[in-house]
């Protein structure tokens, strides 16, 4: 992502100011208007979404939302930005493989019978997806409620870290042809397996299915399967 990007959109953003709800342009209306290429304004887009700024439906399209101030006093999402900047595929699913099979072991004792009813949803959901972003868009659902689920603030906010980076990084860089998921795709039974451990609240099986699901998603990255 160049460097002006996401402070292209910022100032856009600014400028307008549009009320919470406010639905953006589509990608193909604004980045024209921008003077950004569609991978660019995809990625910004990204990153304002992980900053709680932006809220993407599936279907629906990306809505303005009003994050709270970093208590820090800084700008958020800054240091998303520049990790994403210095970050390649690899690191960042290394980084999702150090961290999530951690978060599923304590989802099985923590979540809730509702979230894992969730989440079962959103592993069905994905199964029907019309088109490879609609099928992103679940995923992130998925994982970013599996981590909720572990009942830790401090970890939850260090998966949104390492996801927001992995979606700029991994994400559009790999930009699949928005078709449908074909029906054998191996993250679908892996969702099943990871639901079906925390159903049945075995820390260890929820831990082995999330780390067999992350070490297939970066065999298939690698062209290792």
């Amino acid at each position: 992502m160049k460097g002006g990007s996401l402070a292209r959109v910022r100032s856009w953003l600014k400028a307008e100011s549009q009320p919470e709800g406010f639905k953006l342009p589509s990608e193909r209306e604004l980045a024209p208007q921008l003077g950004l290429s569609r991978t660019d304004l995809r990625k910004a887009l990204l990153v304002l979404e992980a900053e709680g700024r932006l809220e993407r439906r599936v279907g629906r399209g990306t809505f303005l939302c009003n994050a709270p101030a970093d208590s820090t006093g800084l700008e958020a999402g800054t240091d998303t930005a520049s990790l994403a900047e210095r970050t390649g595929p690899m690191e960042a699913m290394n980084a999702r493989l150090a961290l999530e099979p951690e978060l599923a072991q304590m989802a099985a004792l923590q979540a809730t019978r509702q979230q894992v009813s969730q989440l079962g949803a959103l592993a069905q959901a994905m199964r029907v997806a019309p088109g490879w972003l609609a099928y992103e868009e679940l995923d992130a659902d998925f994982h970013d409620l599996l981590a909720r689920s572990a009942g830790n603030s401090l970890l939850y906010e260090l998966h949104r870290i390492v996801n927001a980076v992995r979606k700029v990084v991994v994400w559009r860089r790999l930009n699949p042809a928005n078709q449908a998921p074909p029906t054998d795709y191996h993250s679908l039974d892996e969702h099943d397996a990871i639901v079906m451990a925390l159903e049945h609240r075995d820390p260890a099986a929820a831990r082995a299915a999330m780390r067999a699901h992350l070490r297939a998603t970066i065999d298939a990255m690698t062209g290792d399967t």
